[in-house]
């Protein structure tokens, strides 16, 4: 802030903020139901809606279904699910809150991440009849991910415990030991029946023993949000703009407070600048402006922030924001194939992206007792803290709970959101490494797919010595190429005769060879190339090496040819040298050929090489088109 500066120059609304809350739980267990009963409890209802969902739940043959608030698309109704985030405001005694109504399915969760992003305080609903489920431990894993300070705990559907204290308090100890170990504080245990109202906004005349708040009490008790406005100025730069002649950088304010006269700095490059207006449209005019309002300023000298670009205070105005290529994050993770280290994403931070690789996995959550443990690899829906790097300098505020700062989430090169990433901070270098920071490039799949006019892929081609792979491999490259598709063909010979002159044929040289094979297929295939692989790769577990290697876009084919045909072909004498005991460790004869159990096409090597490439090259353009 300036010298002079008060929140009381700001607008009245942005001196307050309504409070949000998350609301979570598995599927099954009443989430939706409560939140329409909460607001019909609170007179949050709007005119008509009431009257609706009566209707709604007459048609369906239903006392009044207070879920149907929220299922407002009809695909949601007949599936009896909700498949999105919903803000819904809602006033208590004078006071403004939102709901945040976050998706229980797994294959939802993702949208959690960001519904849950800024919420103050989390309702957590559990079924108090079935207690913790494989959901319930997920969503408070999601909890502690993002930071969630104040929770309650609802124990819904009390009422076919008939409310029973020794039940109910049974499942109140299980839960409360669940929560302990991730270290969450439980502000109250709520016994309730969302669907009749026990305990929500009343209390429960089935349930005399129970002294503590309803719902509504616990949640008119949850702190306001601590105010933004007195932390430290940032604004991520969304866009510039030019009107007449005059430049404006354009963006919403994170936190903080800016002002005409303030000096700022731009991003990484520490570029400094003076605001000489704050400018907004269709809104009053003040020289000053606060966390939450979307702006534009007019910078001296007139310079040209990038995108992304983050906006803070001069040195010695405030604690500046981290700045490192290393970072810690703590992640959850939502792709259906495990994360492995070298896999490379883009790390989305407010309207910042930046190419970064992940360095490490420091630590993996055992879902079944929450502890964290060394791993090789994340699980799909799986929590873990990594250590991502970037080929350049990030600037971020670290994460804390009850502020965005640092929410990031990686993306893959689709576009899609495969994790959530809280950042925590700078990354050591492990003591006798090097920093290693590898590029990504900026040219997306889609804008290669749209030069090229098509995808990249990895067709693997595993077969005997003699097989055919390789004849296959290069008739089908011919006939791709001459039909305008940019295909090249890495096969086990030329490998060997350069990238792996060095390596022999022991197992351990052999699966050297696949993983160097691999990752130029991924190379070339990110390019946007189609790349065939044509190698023996024996084993069943190289394969999946490699296959984890390319990740998507990997397509293991069996060139399927029995024993004794590839001896009667023996192009070149490999087979009489190793019956002969002069090619020891050599498939089919002295060293085990796993053939894949399910391949995604097995091509029948008995006919002409002509016809194999035919049906290869069918297989191949069907998967890029």
């Amino acid at each position: 802030m300036g010298d002079n500066m008060t929140t009381n120059d700001l607008p009245p609304s942005l001196r307050a903020a309504a409070t949000p809350i998350v609301i979570v739980g598995h599927v099954d267990h009443g989430k939706s139901t409560l939140i329409g009963r909460l607001l019909y409890d609170t007179d949050s209802l709007q005119d008509g809606k009431l009257a609706q969902i009566v209707e709604s739940s007459r048609k369906r043959g239903l006392t009044v279904e207070w879920s149907f608030l929220l299922d407002s698309l009809q695909i949601e109704r007949d599936q009896g699910v909700t498949v999105d985030s919903t803000r819904i405001p809602f006033h208590l005694g004078g006071r403004e809150f939102v709901i945040v109504d976050a998706p229980g399915h797994r294959q939802f969760l993702r949208n959690m991440i960001t519904g849950a992003a800024d919420a103050e305080a989390a309702v957590l609903v559990v079924d108090a009849l079935e207690g913790a489920q494989e959901q319930t431990r997920r969503h408070a894993m999601l909890l502690r991910l993002i930071g969630i300070r104040h929770v309650i705990v609802l124990l819904n559907k009390s009422d076919l415990l008939d409310f029973d204290q020794e039940r109910i308090a049974q499942a109140e100890t299980d839960v409360r030991a669940l929560l302990g170990r991730l270290e969450i504080t439980v502000e109250a245990f709520v016994p309730a029946s969302a669907r009749d109202g026990d305990n929500i906004a009343s209390r429960s005349e089935r349930a005399p023993w129970y002294t503590g708040p309803t719902l509504v009490e616990a949640l008119a008790a949850v702190p306001a949000p601590a105010s933004r406005l007195a932390l430290d100025f940032r604004m991520p730069v969304q866009d510039v703009y030019r009107f007449d002649d005059v430049r404006y950088v354009a963006g919403r304010i994170d936190r903080g407070v800016i002002r005409a006269g303030d000096r700022i700095m731009i991003g990484v490059q520490g570029q400094q600048a003076t605001v000489a207006e704050i400018c907004r449209w269709h809104a009053p005019e003040t020289p000053v402006a606060g966390a939450g309002e979307s702006i534009a300023l007019r910078l001296e000298p007139d310079l040209v922030p990038d995108r992304g670009d983050l906006l803070f205070p001069v040195s010695g105005a405030g604690e500046p924001p981290l700045k490192t290529a290393r970072i810690r994050t703590r992640l959850f993770w939502l792709r259906s194939e495990p994360l492995r280290v070298g896999e490379s994403f883009t790390l989305r931070l407010s309207t910042a992206e930046h190419d970064v690789t992940v360095a490490s996995i420091d630590a993996v959550v055992d879902l079944d007792d929450l502890t964290l443990a060394p791993g090789e690899e994340v699980p799909p829906d799986g929590f873990a803290e990594v250590t991502l790097v970037a080929a350049h300098a990030i600037l971020f505020d670290p994460f804390a709970p009850g502020y965005s700062d640092g929410r990031g989430v990686l993306v893959d090169r689709f576009q899609r959101i495969v994790g959530g990433a809280p950042l925590l901070g700078e990354a050591e270098l492990p003591e006798g490494t090097h920093a290693i920071h590898p590029t990504a490039s900026r040219v997306t799949a889609l804008q290669r797919r749209a030069l090229q006019g098509h995808e990249g892929a990895v067709f693997w081609l595993t077969g005997l010595p003699g097989s055919g792979k390789s004849t296959i491999a290069r008739l089908v490259e011919k006939d791709l190429v001459a039909s305008g598709v940019r295909a090249s063909v890495l096969d086990g010979d030329t490998l060997r005769a350069g990238l792996c002159a060095d390596l022999g044929f022991s197992p351990e040289d052999r699966r050297e060879n696949i993983r160097r094979a691999a990752h130029v297929a991924r190379i070339l295939a990110e390019s946007g190339q189609v790349v065939i692989v044509a190698l023996v790769s024996p084993l069943a577990e190289d394969r999946a090496l490699a296959s984890q290697i390319v990740g998507e876009g990997f397509h293991e084919i069996h060139v399927d040819a029995s024993l004794a045909l590839c001896e009667t072909r023996d192009p070149k004498g490999l087979y009489a040298a190793a019956r002969a005991g002069r090619i020891p460790d050599f498939t089919g004869v002295s060293a085990p050929y796993d053939a894949p159990a399910a391949p995604r096409l097995r091509i029948d090597a008995t006919g002409s090489p002509e016809s194999a490439a035919e049906a290869l090259g069918s297989f191949i353009t069907t998967r890029i088109a």
